[in-house]
């Protein structure tokens, strides 16, 4: 018999279908960790094949974020006019292009071009996929399943951890600068193409049906997901929230409560990437090699990330529809904050040696534990949630275009910190902006958990 979820009202839907649906979806997240961790192995070989300058390194790695804000543009415009479904595949399409592209890069600005078009990707399926499975998913369920979305980023990122470790100890320094990194890029077509292929399989957003008049359709996705009874209640929640919206973007974003949504969603944009761990992913390797370890040992070192990403990540999805947003935002940004400065302070003692490398090793890692359980997943979560249905695909596209504009500045400036102020003071500065976002989180967030999308538009409003 096919496992259900059980509503308030004792009316069941489909679990399976449920779970078939935001797995599939969230493949689109794993397209991002890919992306990111492949470059934290490639950086050192193809920086070196190129003769790159520090500055030239932060360029490559951080230009990615620069398609990606043209990508989320794209993806918000063409989401609220073709649907969810549409921005989905045509990530997955771009991403294979991109990977290709970068395998076979022969000039820098082939190189850039790739990471570009990667971008665009990124964006698009970074900004569509927590919307769409917010969307989709049942109100008491909600975080944990937009929380599948960081988890297929962290599974994404491992992966192709342990796709450079192998590439990198099975081949010499000098086959890897010339040819390793072409591999590490390639193999990213493979999660692009799943993505590809098996998007097209699953249905489109109700709500997003419901805002175009096609109720029926809708109403057989609701139901299939949530049961009858509680489809009926739903679809009515959401056919007056619609009734109530006007069309224009800037008219809607400045309507009184969605002020205030706006404010919420762009600082958690922001925060999520002053935490500092995109710099921590992108340039894991070359911390660890500051603390006077080979290359090939680094990037072993670093599939460590990417296996407590992915075991936090899963407690956080146990807890985020338990404890809250709040409780977990405002701890992690606490504990982010004072493994950074434990950081600082290894480094600030300047001598490497095992036990050296170990704790450092250990303050990454948790620094890395803290963000999974609260800000990686925590952020999408919160700008899922907030707007209204007839704006929620542009709106997102708003919140993703600032993340992935403070995640530019955060990556092509994190290279230029390690070598200018050195990295004590760097994690410093990252340690005061957690604690600014614990304050955020414990006395500006409100706390939407437990509630439907309709809901939580209301409580705004009020």
């Amino acid at each position: 018999m096919e496992k259900s979820t059980s509503t308030a009202t004792g009316q069941k839907g489909s679990f399976k279908y449920i779970v078939a649906v935001v797995l599939i979806a969230a493949i689109g997240g794993s397209l991002f960790g890919y992306d990111q961790g492949v470059v934290s192995g490639a950086l050192s070989f193809f920086s070196v094949h190129f003769s790159m300058s520090q500055a030239t390194v932060g360029f490559v790695s951080g230009v990615l974020a620069l398609g990606a804000m043209v990508g989320c543009v794209v993806a918000g415009w063409m989401s609220d006019r073709t649907g969810r479904k549409p921005v989905m595949v045509t990530a997955g399409a771009l991403f294979t292009i991109s990977s290709l592209l970068l395998a076979i890069s022969q000039t820098v600005t082939i190189l850039v071009i790739g990471r570009v078009i990667s971008g665009l990707a990124i964006g698009m399926a970074s900004t569509i996929v927590p919307l769409y499975i917010s969307e989709v998913a049942p109100a008491r369920l909600r975080g944990t399943l937009v929380s599948a979305n960081q988890l297929a980023f962290a599974i994404g990122m491992t992966t192709v951890y342990i796709v450079n470790a192998t590439i990198a100890n099975l081949n010499s320094t000098a086959w890897n600068t010339a040819m390793g990194w072409r591999f590490m890029f390639g193999s990213g077509m493979v999660p692009a193409i799943i993505f590809f292929v098996l998007t097209p399989i699953i249905p489109e957003s109700p709500r997003y049906l419901f805002g175009r008049g096609k109720d029926d359709k809708a109403q057989k996705i609701l139901t299939r997901m949530n049961g009858a009874e509680s489809a009926k209640k739903e679809s009515n929640t959401i056919k007056q929230s619609l009734q109530g919206e006007n069309k224009g973007l800037l008219r809607e974003l400045f309507k009184p409560g969605v002020r205030f949504a706006l404010m919420i969603a762009l600082l958690a944009a922001a925060f999520q990437q002053l935490t500092g761990t995109i710099a921590v992913g992108y340039y894991a390797p070359i911390i660890f090699q500051k603390t006077g370890i080979g290359t090939n040992a680094s990037l072993i070192e670093t599939i460590g990330i990417g296996v407590v990403k992915i075991i936090f990540v899963a407690i956080f999805m146990v807890y985020i529809d338990k404890l809250g947003r709040k409780k977990l935002l405002t701890w992690g940004a606490a504990a982010m904050a004072i493994a950074l400065l434990a950081l600082a302070l290894i480094f600030s003692i300047g001598k490497f040696n095992m036990l050296m490398n170990i704790l450092i090793m250990v303050g990454v890692l948790a620094h890395t534990a803290f963000y999974e359980l609260s800000w990686g997943g925590g952020a999408w979560v919160i700008m899922s949630e907030v707007f209204p249905t007839s704006i929620r695909g542009r709106a997102q596209s708003l919140c993703s275009l600032t993340m992935f504009l403070a995640s530019y500045f955060v990556s092509q400036g994190f290279p230029m910190m390690l070598s200018g102020i050195g990295a004590s003071w760097t994690f410093v500065i990252f340690a005061i902006f957690c604690l600014i976002m614990m304050w955020f989180a414990a006395k500006v967030l409100p706390e939407t958990n437990g509630k439907t999308l309709e809901e939580i538009q209301a409580d705004f409003k009020k």
